[in-house]
């Protein structure tokens, strides 16, 4: 399945558990299971971002955009982890209010139903979501699969919550539960934060990446030394930038063959497309 695929398979999912989420908490009045459908809307409103971001990170570089629209898809991650945080907020000011002002919650059995529909449901979408992701190394994609995945996990406190609720009888469980479901929110927000603004600073790509790099070159006889290597990644596409050396009197022709070859292997071993520019160099200089 492609990207736009995925992306699209979230958006269904996400509106069709919002309606029985939304209809289910106002018939039971429960703050828990109305929180659930704040973070599930979030979850829309970050897939169809993540779906057109793909859509716009896929186009190919242009006049404006030389390097391609990959950031796009590192500005969407960013983007969907503040709506997350916003909706922790929004969860628990509405948990504190009924703290406070108290209230019942009727009809728990249904809240309990639809809490264990949307843990599994969520759980084999983000799956899907993931995998794609890690395939296409695609950072919105891997936002939206983390998103849902957290709504795996705060389904499945609602619904102990629930549980227990039904078998205490006491309102104030729904609240509380409500507040934990935000905290594991904020946690997830955080993390995708910090993750999209990795790149979106252009921090040098991951060791594991560099390592695979230098290998390469270390693989060349033909290359005396290297130096200058300038590493970032733009959505699923890496770009690298690297000095190096070869015997002085290597000829035009096959320094430019070494260049060609170097750049394919280092293309050929990162999916997603990569941007690779050697600068050959004589070997005294």
């Amino acid at each position: 399945m492609d990207k736009q695929k995925t992306a699209a398979l979230s958006i269904v999912s996400n509106t069709a558990l919002i309606f029985f989420k939304i209809v289910v908490g106002v018939l039971m009045g429960s703050v828990s299971v109305i929180s659930e459908a704040i973070h599930s809307s979030i979850d829309l409103l970050a897939s169809l971002i993540a779906f057109f971001s793909i859509k716009v990170a896929s186009k190919a570089e242009d006049d404006g955009h030389p390097f391609g629209h990959g950031k796009y898809e590192n500005v969407s991650g960013f983007v969907e982890a503040i709506l997350i945080l916003l909706a922790a907020a929004l969860i628990i000011y509405q948990a504190i209010k009924r703290i406070f002002e108290g209230g019942t919650v009727e009809n728990v059995g249904a809240g309990i139903l639809v809490m264990l529909l949307a843990a599994v449901v969520n759980f084999f979408i983000s799956m899907i979501l993931l995998k794609t992701a890690k395939k296409t190394d695609s950072i919105a994609l891997e936002a939206d699969g983390m998103h849902l995945l957290t709504d795996v996990y705060t389904s499945i406190g609602v619904f102990l919550g629930l549980v227990l609720l039904k078998i205490t009888n006491i309102p104030i469980i729904d609240p509380l539960t409500a507040i934990f479901v935000a905290l594991l929110i904020i946690k997830t927000s955080v993390d995708l934060i910090k993750k999209s603004l990795n790149d979106l600073v252009d921090s040098k790509l991951p060791d594991d990446d560099i390592l695979k790099i230098l290998n390469i070159l270390d693989s060349h006889l033909e290359i005396t030394k290297y130096h200058s290597l300038k590493t970032r990644k733009s959505g699923p596409t890496r770009e690298i930038n690297v000095n190096v050396h070869v015997v002085e009197n290597t000829s035009l022709v096959d320094a430019h063959n070494l260049s060609d070859k170097v750049e394919e292997e280092i293309k050929d071993i990162f999916p997603g497309g990569s941007y690779v520019l050697i600068h050959i160099e004589p070997e005294n200089s």
